[in-house]
């Protein structure tokens, strides 16, 4: 389907076919890449429990270096797809060539600094001993590989805008099929042990990255790429970092706030830590729905406002929420059932069974607040008012779910199940501040007129 004939299918198609439509292509590539995961835990985890631990404990610092970066991406796809709505191809490809310096500048400046500071990073968060040094390892290579991770991360928010979400499911589906055989390869037959599961995923990325850039520049591409294109353009730069900051900021705020949380969460022991990784690897297959459906959202509101259609704006936003609940409630049963089981698989410590089954069943329980979370803040990037989303990622964590872990740590004796009570209680109160917010029609203004961006107070 050409960009012109999802565009005219985004702003008069059936909305719960526009949204599923668009929804499972990113499903697919999120259920592809979180086998990934599933799979490169279980090949880790052959190795033992401290290298698990260790992909957890640094995994909110690269988030970190992703959530910057990420914020910048999620502009971009906002933009585009405002711009796509609006029939203006042409700004859409000044965006997207925009997009893709930002990546590839920023990735590369991020890189070099996180590698010569992550000695002291690690330390500051608490590491020591096999942890820190299986730690420093995984994520001096995982930072060192940043520009592989941003060229795909540009290339989805440009295909996302567009309205393609099936380009980028094909090209990660390759890229996880790829990193899944030189996983075992690398960590084992090399004997790389956790620094082969780094040099796996950034050349899997790497390999599928440059070829997803290069597909822009195609001449068979309805809406194509050239050189003046990724020539820096001073006015769509700063109109990219007007938005995009504020998502950074949530984003990396958020990011840090998960770095404390594992300060918490380790010192009730590694095996605490290892419990809460393997719970959000199975749990993030059950989230798949509402990740996809809440991207796909940030398409279809984008595109709406952009054509001035507030009112098919506001039925996509109940449409996706409804369709995430049910999606999430119907695949969270398994889970609830066989919790105890599924933990098994990935670990036999005793200790790591136990709360790993607790974790798991509680989030469980609680998912479909994190979809209504998801689907409001995927509208209100999409509207391109990303300051309320910064808003809403940063008081889920840092004003709600860290100050109640630190009270009810210091004041009751429940022990590690304080942590996942504190998450679904942050859940439920933001869910409510979302719906507040979107009530207020607020996020309803676009952030474009036929001349550029136009950014007004509330944003």
């Amino acid at each position: 389907m050409e960009i012109s004939q999802k565009r005219n299918f985004i702003l008069n198609g059936n909305m719960r076919k526009v949204i599923i439509t668009l929804a499972l292509p990113v499903m697919l590539n999120n259920f592809i890449q979180t086998i990934y995961n599933l799979t490169d835990t279980f090949f880790v985890s052959r190795l033992g429990t401290t290298q698990i631990a260790a992909i957890q404990f640094v995994w909110p610092i690269i988030f970190f270096m992703m959530s910057v970066g990420g914020g910048i991406a999620i502009a971009a796809t906002s933009l585009i797809s405002q711009y796509i709505g609006a029939d203006e191809k042409e700004m859409a490809k000044r965006v997207a060539g925009q997009i893709l310096l930002f990546s590839a500048i920023f990735s590369v400046v991020v890189g070099i600094i996180g590698y010569a500071y992550t000695p002291t990073i690690l330390k500051l968060m608490g590491a020591k001993g096999e942890l820190y040094s299986e730690a420093l390892i995984f994520l001096r290579i995982m930072l060192a590989g940043g520009p592989t991770m941003f060229l795909m991360f540009a290339y989805n928010a440009i295909r996302n805008g567009l309205g393609d979400t099936y380009s980028p499911m094909r090209l990660g589906a390759m890229s996880v099929i790829t990193n899944v055989i030189l996983d075992p390869i690398f960590i084992f037959s090399f004997k790389w042990g956790i620094a082969g599961a780094a040099y796996a995923t950034v050349l899997s990325r790497g390999i599928f990255g440059i070829f997803a850039v290069y597909t822009l520049f195609s001449k068979h591409q309805e809406i194509s790429l050239t050189r003046k294109h990724i020539k820096f353009d001073k006015e769509i730069m700063g109109d990219l970092l007007h938005l995009g900051i504020p998502s950074s900021l949530g984003q990396s705020t958020e990011a840090i706030g998960f770095m404390v949380l594992n300060a918490f969460i380790i010192s009730f022991g590694e095996a605490t830590l290892t419990a809460f990784a393997i719970g959000n690897q199975i749990n993030s297959l059950i989230l798949m729905p509402s990740i996809g459906i809440a991207s796909a959202i940030t398409t279809v509101v984008g595109q709406n406002i952009g054509a001035d259609n507030i009112q098919r704006a506001k039925l996509a936003v109940k449409t996706s929420i409804k369709l995430a609940i049910v999606f999430l409630s119907i695949a969270a049963i398994p889970l609830l059932v066989f919790a105890g089981k599924i933990i098994r698989i990935f670990s036999s410590d005793i200790s790591v069974i136990t709360q790993g089954t607790e974790y798991l069943t509680l989030i469980t329980l609680s998912i479909p607040l994190v979809a209504i979370f998801q689907c409001f803040v995927g509208t209100f990037q999409g509207s391109g008012h990303t300051r309320i989303a910064m808003i809403m990622l940063m008081a889920r964590l840092w004003i709600l779910r860290l100050p109640v872990i630190i009270l009810l740590k210091i004041y009751t004796d429940f022990g590690s199940s304080l942590i996942w009570y504190s998450m679904i209680g942050s859940n439920f109160v933001i869910c409510i501040v979302g719906y507040m917010i979107y009530k207020s029609g607020i996020w309803e203004k676009r952030v474009i007129n036929n001349k550029g961006p136009v950014f007004m107070e509330g944003i």
